[in-house]
């Protein structure tokens, strides 16, 4: 019987991954949007909230299809939505439309985001039982990694006079639509049963055993359970600090540490870098030291990051406290389906990570509304940040009272059954 290669099916995830994460690098075309369109510049970002809040939310509503279908039909779904999406963003430009924008980039792309972003999930920890921290975090690295190379493509494609804002968006619609739908045609889960070869020699001769899930549940299951409402604080609280740092993080690192305008776009763009590298190093990490405990160490760090921030006024230091951030930041999102599957097992992890994702969809807005709220009334940045040490302590009680959680599951699936006579 013919199996697929497992680092085949991992480099097909990163190639839908490194697709619809150019959407962070949507600040880019935003200032030449803005332009065109003689709007503010409120008006232009608002695209990129849509295409967040619809990632979310068609996560959560698509996950099922994405079980029931299968990864290559969910592949090409995700395909066909973004690369339309961006596509007819061109178009948008072109008429000098922004409720065309907001549908073709915000709700189109964003659904793209959304069931692209999930379809790879299950099938990589199918795939990779032994390194399911690693896996998914390669895959959600190259999401990590996309801003960082689409940045450099759409400044490039729009200098070309012939070419412009217009035509980068014709142009960059059709590659992500090709490079998904491509790497979507080899996605499939492997055959029942299958371990990898290796893994299943070691668990043969006793050199390994298969770490047991706590539990396996289907979507609606595992919403009913309080350790699914931990982890999406949990999540909830990663992003909204992270996100809401990425958003202002040229303007914060000119205020705090005196850096040029030069060298806080320079530090911007590194941030990419790292958020990317956090995600491929956190998620590995944590099939060693297991993930509540890698958990607890993001929230651990960044109490101290965030309170240490305001103070920091050496430019090179505060940049490297920053990325420290973006390596948490990053890390959240590629052990987050690792550890869904430790806790509801794989019966139905793309459609748990759907619902789980929701919290991306809040914190996206959240996080930039509230940091800008607060910074408008104080006319500082560290009140802030002190408040998002703050919301780091709540995260860190409940990593906590996750890990009582599932120690309490544990003792109880331990205990010997009674036998009535």
């Amino acid at each position: 019987m013919y199996v697929k290669n497992r680092w085949l099916i991992a480099l097909s995830a990163v190639g839908i991954h490194i697709s619809i994460g150019s959407v962070y690098a949507w600040s880019v075309a935003a200032k030449p949007i803005m332009n065109l369109f003689e709007c503010k510049l409120s008006d232009v970002t608002l695209t990129f909230a849509i295409a967040i809040c619809f990632l979310g939310l068609s996560a959560a509503f698509l996950g099922h299809f994405v079980e029931s279908k299968g990864p290559r039909k969910a592949g090409m779904l995700a395909a066909c939505f973004f690369g339309i999406g961006v596509t007819t963003a061109g178009l948008a430009v072109r008429f000098e439309s922004l409720p065309l924008l907001y549908l073709s980039y915000g709700v189109l792309g964003g659904i793209g985001l959304g069931t692209g972003y999930i379809t790879p999930v299950s099938t990589l920890i199918k795939w990779f039982p032994d390194k399911r921290g690693m896996a998914t975090g390669m895959a959600i690295m190259g999401f990590g990694f996309a801003a960082f190379i689409s940045s450099f493509a759409m400044k490039k494609l729009m200098s070309i006079e012939s070419i412009g804002v217009e035509g980068m968006f014709y142009v960059l619609g059709v590659i992500y639509f090709l490079v998904m739908f491509c790497s979507a045609q080899y996605l499939s889960p492997p055959p029942k049963d299958w371990l990898p070869a290796g893994y299943k020699a070691k668990l043969d001769n006793g050199a390994k055993k298969i770490k047991a899930d706590l539990s396996q549940l289907t979507a609606n299951e595992a919403v009913k359970t309080l350790r699914f409402y931990f982890l999406w604080l949990m999540l909830f609280i990663n992003i909204s600090c992270g996100i809401a740092v990425i958003s202002v993080a040229s303007p914060m690192g000119q205020e705090l540490a005196g850096l040029s305008a030069a060298a806080a776009a320079g530090m911007v763009a590194i941030i990419g870098l790292f958020n990317g590298f956090g995600r491929i190093g956190w998620s590995s990490i944590s099939d060693h030291i297991g993930r509540p405990v890698t958990w607890t160490l993001f929230f651990i760090i960044q109490i101290i990051a965030f309170l240490a921030l305001p103070k920091v006024s050496n430019p090179v230091l505060f940049q490297a406290v920053v990325f420290l951030i973006m390596t948490c930041y990053g890390g959240g999102f590629a052990s987050v389906p690792a550890y869904i599957s430790d806790l509801f097992g794989t019966k139905q992890v793309s459609a748990i990570h759907g619902y789980t994702l929701t919290a991306w969809s809040a914190a996206g807005i959240f996080g930039p509304m509230f940091l800008s709220t607060i910074k408008d009334k104080t006319q500082n940045y560290s009140t802030t940040l002190y408040i998002f040490s703050g919301f780091f302590v709540i995260a860190l009680f409940t990593s906590i009272l996750l890990i009582v959680n599932i120690r309490s599951i544990k003792a109880k699936n331990l205990e010997p059954a009674v036998c009535l006579t």
